[in-house]
């Protein structure tokens, strides 16, 4: 066991040295905060192209003003214009595109463009058009003062979700957050075991090439070598995560603290939501400490409050786990091959066995984010190969501790198992150079009790 410390040791350190492992590290955070945060406020503050698009209405003008101008776009509506005449200067013209409205096609109007338009122009337009459509069909039954009564009416509904335990205590929650924990940590659980196992595999690789491995198997078990050379590297990726955990921690309390708390956010949206209720009592009175609190700042408190809500606790010790166990189950396959093998292009292969289920894995881990408690999602989080990826999709949006326990157990059984047949193949193959390895030839070396 001392012999096995000390391999774990070497290959631990050798690689939380590296200034490779360093980036990632600081990186990785960096990253992540650009996907949650950056590209939302890209989005909000723009980062696409004016475009101006010509309006040209045949037969009538009951359309015309009726789609307002955006961030990103400007309608000009042309009087006496024919888009045969336009359809092949509109881009010289400055438009981006020609929208074209024809009396026999209400329900569907053309849009011209050099380019594909983006789906956000797209419902832009149909909404706008749907909208006129249907007060033009209201009017014909002569109803007084109309215009007026669709602005009183309008409403905008947002259904906001509660979850409820069994004493009945209720959390305030959002799918969306849900999803995007689901997402990230499915497609985080994904790189972790496919980049830390295929460490092991290379490692391997690089030892039986430069023949270094028959120096050290003359000290030390061929198992021995296996379990510390997997569990040094799993010890990396762990110190990497919880790095992870501390640097996303205090980025949140930075966040919390200079943002939401400064702004008193919480206060002034109860306070807004309260001048809505009581509009029907109350003329409209202006609020200048709340003209300051825009409609973004206010959505992102809400999304801060629902993600601490979150069960990270369950989270962060689910993944850990999910990731040892995962990470040993394909890092034990990925060492066997490594020792089956006199080069990386020899893998080939084996590798497309292994890497099925990781993917299909991912893909019904994605599908997860919609339906999480279908029967698919189910049996892909419980079968091993497949439920490091899947379960982490499903823990945000809730799991019942039984099917959490049957996954768990399962896993220690299965990577228990795999650790065990690897470690059979490792010790032959290890030392096996020259000769071509097959499926056939490590089902023999794993029978060898020799």
């Amino acid at each position: 066991m001392n012999k096995t410390a000390i391999i774990i040791k070497r290959e631990y350190l050798t690689r939380v040295r590296k200034k490779s492992f360093i980036i990632m590290t600081i990186l990785a955070p960096l990253l992540l905060a650009g996907f949650v945060i950056l590209i939302p406020v890209i989005m909000l503050t723009g980062g696409k192209d004016h475009k101006q698009i010509a309006v040209i209405e045949e037969g009538t003008r009951i359309f015309r003003g009726i789609i307002p101008d955006t961030r990103d776009e400007k309608f000009v509506y042309l009087d006496n214009v024919s888009i045969n005449d336009l359809i092949t200067t509109f881009e010289q013209a400055g438009y981006f595109g020609i929208l074209y409205i024809s009396p026999q096609a209400l329900n569907n109007p053309i849009l011209y463009s050099k380019k594909q338009p983006d789906i956000g122009l797209l419902e832009h337009i149909s909404g706008s058009l749907k909208k006129e459509i249907e007060r033009q069909k209201l009017l014909t039954y002569n109803i007084q003062n109309l215009d007026s009564i669709l602005t009183q009416i309008r409403t905008n509904v947002s259904v906001s979700t509660r979850l409820v335990d069994e004493t009945g205590k209720t959390t305030e929650t959002s799918t969306g957050i849900s999803m995007a924990l689901a997402y990230i940590g499915g497609l985080l659980m994904y790189m972790l075991v496919f980049v830390f196992g295929s460490q092991v595999m290379r490692g391997v690789i690089e030892e039986k090439t430069s023949r270094v491995v028959e120096v050290i198997v003359s000290s030390v078990k061929p198992a021995e070598l296996m379990m510390g050379k997997i569990i040094g590297i799993a010890l990396v990726g762990l110190t990497q995560f919880l790095i992870w955990i501390f640097l996303t921690t205090a980025a949140v309390s930075i966040v919390k603290s200079s943002i939401l708390n400064k702004t008193g956010i919480r206060e002034t949206a109860q306070s807004v939501t309260q001048d809505v209720m009581s509009a029907e009592k109350t003329a409209s009175v202006p609020f200048p400490e709340q003209a300051s609190v825009t409609p973004e700042i206010t959505e992102l408190a809400k999304i801060f409050d629902s993600a601490m809500n979150q069960n990270w606790l369950l989270i962060i010790f689910s993944f850990i786990f999910y990731f040892i166990t995962g990470y040993l189950l394909y890092a034990a396959i990925f060492a066997a091959i490594g020792s089956a093998v006199d080069n990386e292009t020899e893998t080939q292969q084996f590798m497309l066995p292994v890497t099925i289920p990781i993917l299909l894995a991912l893909f019904v881990a994605m599908g997860t984010m919609q339906n999480p408690e279908s029967s698919l999602a189910f049996w892909f989080s419980v079968i091993p190969l497949t439920s490091p990826i899947v379960m982490m999709a499903r823990i945000p949006f809730g799991v019942p501790a039984w099917q959490l326990i049957v996954s768990m157990t399962l896993m220690l059984i299965t990577f228990s198992a795999f650790v065990w047949m690897a470690a059979k193949v490792y010790r032959t193959g290890i030392l096996m150079y020259g000769k071509k390895s097959s499926w056939k030839e490590l089902w023999k070396w794993l029978r060898y009790t020799g």
